[in-house]
């Protein structure tokens, strides 16, 4: 089965899913943040075929979410590096960890845990605020498109009058 090119889609939902949505993009994303960089790496990591890996690899290259340098060692290898927008995907990925971690284990399980380097306590639970620093529930947001806000509200971007096709 074909899957559904979402690259145009209106919902930014849809669109970063049909770049980096795929569980072993994900996953590659997630070793690469914690200093993953070689082919070898990643896949002793991930334990998928070489032929997935590879090609999943090569998307994340196309996407500008990771880039392909010379090793740092100096060896015949090359490394895999993030880019900015690789690194960006550091806030959504911990909040699918989180998410996770509420809704996936028994509360004995055994499961690893994201710690400040610098202390070793556990991460702040993320939440959604408002402008004013509110913590926004989930009843309190709603998607609108751009034609329905006022200008003001995105200052830098132009109007998008496109269905957000449920986003």
């Amino acid at each position: 089965m074909r899957k559904t090119d979402l690259s145009e889609a209106s919902c930014p939902i849809a669109r970063s899913l049909s770049d980096i949505g795929d569980w072993w993009s994900l996953l590659v994303v997630r070793d690469a943040l914690s200093g993953t960089t070689r082919f070898s790496e990643f896949q002793r990591s991930l334990g998928c075929a070489r032929n997935i890996l590879s090609a999943r690899l090569a998307k994340l290259v196309e996407r500008n979410v990771l880039t392909v340098a010379p090793a740092s060692d100096g060896s015949a290898y090359n490394e895999y590096r993030l880019t900015e927008k690789g690194k960006a995907l550091r806030v959504p990925l911990v909040a699918l960890r989180q998410w996770g971690e509420d809704h996936l284990f028994d509360a004995a399980e055994e499961r690893l845990s994201l710690v400040d380097k610098r202390d070793g306590l556990p991460v702040a639970r993320l939440e959604l605020h408002a402008h004013d620093g509110r913590t926004l529930k989930p009843e309190d947001v709603e998607t609108r498109s751009r034609s329905d806000t006022a200008a003001q509200d995105f200052p830098d971007e132009t109007d998008d009058t496109t269905h957000l096709g449920g986003c």
